[in-house]
């Protein structure tokens, strides 16, 4: 993995803070190098691209709430069977939508600390492994768990997502 730099931005210290009111300490590290895409942080990370835990915000219809999915880097989410499952019409929600309800960019939203309460599903893929990493509200920045942590963390609902 590159060298973490020194302070983090102010979007990955509010994910720290989260962290750490939590109980789970010192984890957001922000990288010289780019996060913003799944196998983009695989490579600063220096881990797999399956261990990635890449945050999609979705807009469900009519009611225009948010659903995140947290899923495997190399997962690509059947929106068709994620919808049917959750008995709510989706539709990827647009970069000022993913900003305005959860507070972060796109390429640096967390799986936590969103500006509202959204419902939140998880890869049951993300399980297979010992660690994860998910972004930590910067493109720059992530954080290590465990995957019963992010279940933990997010109150997150379970399930196939592709």
């Amino acid at each position: 993995m590159s060298e973490p730099t020194a302070a983090l931005k102010a979007s990955a210290q509010r994910i720290q803070s989260v962290l750490s009111e939590m109980g789970y300490g010192e984890r957001v590290v922000e990288l010289p190098g780019s996060t913003h895409s799944a196998q983009e942080a695989a490579e600063a990370i220096g881990c797999d691209i399956s261990r990635i835990a890449k945050t999609i915000v979705f807009r469900a219809k009519p009611t225009g709430e948010p659903v995140l999915v947290v899923a495997s880097g190399v997962n690509r989410i059947n929106e068709r069977a994620l919808a049917k499952a959750l008995e709510k019409k989706l539709s990827k929600a647009d970069a000022e939508f993913v900003r305005e309800r959860t507070g972060f960019v796109i390429g640096g939203v967390a799986p936590i600390g969103h500006a509202e309460a959204i419902e939140t599903i998880i890869d049951e893929d993300l399980l297979e492994f010992d660690e994860i990493w998910a972004a930590a509200g910067h493109p720059h920045a992530v954080f290590r768990m465990t995957p019963s942590e992010l279940v933990a963390m997010t109150q997150g609902r379970v399930m196939r997502v592709i």
